[in-house]
């Protein structure tokens, strides 16, 4: 079991998980989440339609249709409020359910955006310190045999800049 991370678009991953940093309505919107509606095509927002939404900290999956990954899992990232309003615990979750959901389809690959980075203002720093410990912590927990079911080998952290590959990369060099 392995996280590790890439500079890339997301949208053009071959895994078989893509995970957006979407917005309540799962709709499509700005940065990641439209990257991934538009590289999905149309048949995206109908299967979104559906849905009804998800709840902030929660994952719901569809498929990856015109994306090269099988299914598209769509999480909801806090919005930052100064962190004071439960947004560390909200972000983990975030990761853990995607996590959870991509396990329930029996994903072997998942690749993660810096999830609520961008227009959701979370200090990149401290989300980096929360995608690294929570996904590792997975890893650990596959490693060990105490999450012996997960069918997950490999997890990418996605970054579209150095700077955040470079914040990744020296966190994970922590997270053995």
């Amino acid at each position: 079991m392995s996280v590790r991370t890439l500079q890339a678009d997301i949208t053009t991953l071959d895994v078989d998980v893509v995970v957006n940093a979407a917005n309540t309505s799962l709709l499509g919107g700005g940065g990641v989440d439209g990257a991934i509606h538009r590289a999905a095509g149309p048949e995206l927002l109908a299967a979104c339609r559906p849905l009804g939404g998800c709840d902030t900290g929660d994952a719901k999956i569809t498929p990856g249709f015109a994306l090269p990954c099988r299914w598209v899992v769509h999480t909801v990232g806090p919005v930052w409020q100064g962190g004071q309003a439960g947004e560390p615990e909200l972000l983990a979750s975030c990761y853990r359910r995607s996590l959870a959901v991509a396990r329930e389809v029996g994903a072997r690959s998942i690749a993660f955006p810096a999830i609520s980075t961008g227009a959701f203002g979370y200090p990149p720093d401290q989300a980096a310190t929360i995608a690294v410990a929570t996904t590792s912590a997975h890893a650990g927990s596959i490693d060990d045999g105490s999450l012996a079911h997960s069918s997950i080998e490999d997890i990418v952290l996605v970054a579209f800049d150095a700077v955040t590959v470079d914040r990744y990369r020296a966190l994970l060099a922590d997270h053995p």
